[in-house]
This record gives C-alpha cells, sequence and structure tokens, in this order.
C-alpha cells in the first residue's frame, strides 16, 4: 500500500494513471462515495505493485526508510540506480521486503440489539481477534446489568474472531468509584460478581474478560489490584483470558481521578494483557487538538514498557475525531464526534483544505458554518492511524485496539492487513 495526498484539481483519474492503477480500485479500497468529490490535502490508500513504491513530490528517501520500517541502506542496496538527493518523482523503487509481524487486534462494539450489529462484525471480523461488546455493567450488589449483545454474538460466532466480555462500572452516563468501592470492600460481593461473570461467558460464549473500571477512587488502588487477582485466578481456571482497560499514563506518579488507581506493573504481573486507552486527548468538552496526538501516545507506551513485557501490550487508535466551534469556550457546547470518512465529506462541502501536524501525526482543518462561526476538525486519516502501526512494530507489542467500531474508517483496515498478520484464536 501506497499513501498519496490529493493536491488541488486533482482527479481520481489523474491519480490512477500516475499509479498505474484502475480508477476503481482506489474508489474502492477507500469508499469514495462521489470519486469527483476530492479534497485538497486528502489522503488516500493506493494499492500498487507488491513491493514497490511510486516517489511522490516532496518525498526523501529517508522518509521512505521511516515509513516502511527499512534503513536508507537497504532501499539504496535495493535500488542501485536511483541517486538519493535527487529523486524524480513517477520513479517506481522496489522497497526491501520483510515477513508481516502477527499481533492480536480488539474492537469495541456498543451493541444495539439491531441488524447493525451483525453488519459490523460481517464487515470488520477479517481485521480483528476480538470483538469487545461494551458493555456489562456492575451493579453495587455484585450483579450485572447486560448489553443487548445477541445479534453481535451469533453474529461473531459465525466468524473466526473471538467475543469478550467487557465489565464496567459504569452508569447514568459515567464511571461510577461507588459501584467499585462497593464490590471491593464485600467478599461476598466480589464472589456473587465472578460467579456471575462466569456463569454469563459460559451460557453466552464469551471466550476472554476485559475489565474497564475507570474512576476509581486513589485510596482503592491496592482494592482493585487484589480484586483483579481474585477474578484472574478464578478466569484462568475456567480457560478464558482476561484483560484490562488502563487510562494512558505517563508514569506511575501521575495521579488524578482516571489515573491514581491504575496500577500499570500490578496489572502487567496480574491479567494477561491490557488495553493503554490512547486517546481523549482532545475531547468533545476540552480544547481543539488531535484526539490521539503521536508524541503522547508514545509516552504512554514507553512507560507501559518500563513496567510490563511488550506482548501484553495492546495500544489503541481512535476511529472518530471532533468538530469544534471556535473560538473554544470551557464549559460550552461539546464537540459533535464524526467520523474519518463524515470529516473528509464535509470539508468537500464547505471547501476546506486538509493541513496535516507533523508533530501530533493527525489531520486537521478549518470552516466557517453557515451562520459564519469558524470551526476547526481534527480527526484520522491513512497517515496518521499508520504512524501507530509504525509504533507497533517499532515497540513490537501484542498490538491494537480500536475505539469505537461503527464508526467509518475504511483505510484503517486496508493497512492494518496490508501490514500485519492478523492472530485468530478459534
Amino acid at each position: 500500500m501506497q499513501i498519496v495526498v490529493v493536491r488541488p484539481g486533482e482527479s481520481i483519474w489523474a491519480i490512477a494513471n500516475r499509479f498505474g492503477v484502475s480508477p476503481n480500485v482506489i474508489i474502492d479500497i477507500n469508499q469514495l462515495a462521489d470519486s469527483t468529490r476530492l479534497v485538497p490535502g486528502q489522503a488516500l490508500v493506493i494499492p500498487n505493485s507488491t513491493g514497490y513504491h511510486i516517489i511522490q513530490s516532496g518525498e526523501s528517501i529517508w522518509a521512505l526508510a521511516g515509513r516502511y520500517g527499512v534503513t536508507v541502506d537497504q532501499l539504496l542496496q535495493a535500488n542501485p540506480e536511483i541517486n538519493p538527493m535527487q529523486l524524480t518523482v513517477g520513479t517506481r523503487i522496489k522497497i526491501p521486503s520483510e515477513p508481516k509481524p502477527t499481533i492480536e487486534t480488539n474492537g469495541y462494539l456498543e451493541p444495539k440489539g439491531t441488524e447493525r450489529d451483525a453488519k459490523i462484525v460481517k464487515e470488520d471480523a477479517s481485521a480483528l481477534t476480538y470483538f469487545s461488546l461494551f458493555s456489562y455493567q456492575v451493579k453495587k450488589d455484585g450483579s450485572l446489568t447486560p448489553p443487548k449483545d445477541e445479534k453481535a454474538l451469533s453474529a461473531i460466532q459465525e466468524t473466526n474472531s473471538m467475543p469478550m466480555m467487557v465489565l464496567t462500572n459504569f452508569t447514568e452516563g459515567n464511571f461510577s468509584p461507588d459501584i467499585t468501592r462497593s464490590i471491593f470492600t464485600d467478599n461476598e460481593r466480589i464472589n456473587k460478581l465472578i460467579d456471575s461473570v462466569l456463569a454469563t461467558m459460559k451460557s453466552k460464549g464469551y471466550g476472554a474478560l476485559n475489565i474497564d473500571f475507570e474512576r476509581i477512587y486513589p485510596d482503592d488502588r491496592e482494592l482493585y489490584n487484589a480484586f483483579l487477582r481474585k477474578i484472574a485466578t478464578r478466569v484462568r481456571q475456567a480457560g478464558y483470558l482476561i484483560s484490562t482497560a488502563l487510562a494512558p499514563k505517563k508514569s506511575a506518579e501521575q495521579t488524578g481521578p482516571w489515573y491514581s488507581a491504575h496500577d500499570y506493573a500490578a496489572h502487567g504481573q496480574i491479567v494477561d494483557f491490557v488495553i493503554l486507552m490512547t486517546y481523549e486527548w482532545g475531547w468533545s468538552g476540552g480544547p481543539p487538538m488531535a484526539v490521539s496526538p503521536l508524541p503522547q501516545v508514545e509516552e504512554v507506551v514507553k512507560y507501559a514498557l518500563s513496567v510490563m513485557p511488550a506482548d501484553k501490550i495492546m495500544m489503541s487508535a481512535p476511529l472518530y475525531g471532533y468538530d469544534w466551534t471556535l473560538p473554544y469556550k470551557k464549559g460550552g457546547d461539546f464537540a459533535p464526534l464524526v467520523d474519518p470518512q463524515e470529516a473528509i465529506q464535509i470539508a468537500w462541502k464547505r471547501g476546506a483544505v486538509i493541513q496535516y501536524d507533523t508533530e501530533a501525526q493527525a489531520p486537521y482543518y478549518n470552516y466557517y458554518d453557515d451562520a459564519g462561526k469558524k470551526h476547526v476538525v481534527w480527526f484520522e486519516d491513512a497517515r496518521s492511524i499508520q504512524a501507530k502501526y509504525k509504533l507497533i512494530k517499532q515497540w513490537k507489542l501484542r498490538g491494537i485496539s480500536y475505539w469505537v467500531l461503527g464508526n467509518d474508517f475504511p483505510q484503517s483496515w486496508a493497512l492494518l492487513q496490508s501490514e500485519f498478520n492478523i492472530k485468530k484464536l478459534r
């Protein structure tokens, strides 16, 4: 796969001719609803001859080496005829082939109990090791409120992906520290909860458990660790995998309601793997910025690697962005969520030009709405997701998790399957 950025006035047919592929192939892989509506600065995934790259304007041999995970010397040895100081646009160069790493992948799905669930499963199953159905909500007495997961589970059973049960302390629109304290401080409630979880996993065919307890009281950190040890023992004895979701910490000293009770080192010892929630730096109620800026993601991954092995770490990627109205005012209206395809459609409608922040490794653009108000949209595209895939390769992580399925981002799956083998457990 190759990523190309659309130039002003460029057409899909011109791009296809430049790369020697059919326009329909580009339209299909990028799922372009209208191929005449290209946006300047829009990133497109181009399937090209296996093992080759066609030089584009502004590219360097050093940038290409970084993109494909090879050294400059390897590129030059494979292409002795090229001058690295004078790359010619349109030249086809050979990329040294390396075995694709095998990783695990997870996608969170919020089931609605409709045919939509089955449609999402069918579309995404080939790219995912796990479907995590969000969520079974824990009550203070240790009982569970289930999601409408029947249609999703039925569809997953027809694939070779594994359903993962997600346990949360979510209630009335937020995570409740009172729920977790009620469970952690009462052995009868702990046992009742674990019994309910195992009975549900067995009866519904779940193969793994993900515990996503958030906003836990800081003083309950060791109680949470003790709970994890107990439930992990029971879950493994029953033959299932167990994982946890962790807030994006940069160090053990990081405090706050979302961070203090998440003990990275302890989780790395107790569970089979963790999912780092490396997103929501830019969030709907906060100031505009990239949702998952690469420097911040990398800081979290580096800290996790300092206290647990790489094969226990799944980093995360968002399948969405936000559309902020400017100027941003704290406490004002929340920014609506937009998926990558929707972001492109808004840019075309408003005549925007997409920019790319090379530090955050994320695309963005500005536009004015019908009322004359200025907006900024930060979202994900092929370039930003490829930068995250590069981190997985660089640090040899267990894999990647996506929040949340149902948002339209076809380029993520095309690039994922071109760069990795997806491990299947069924």
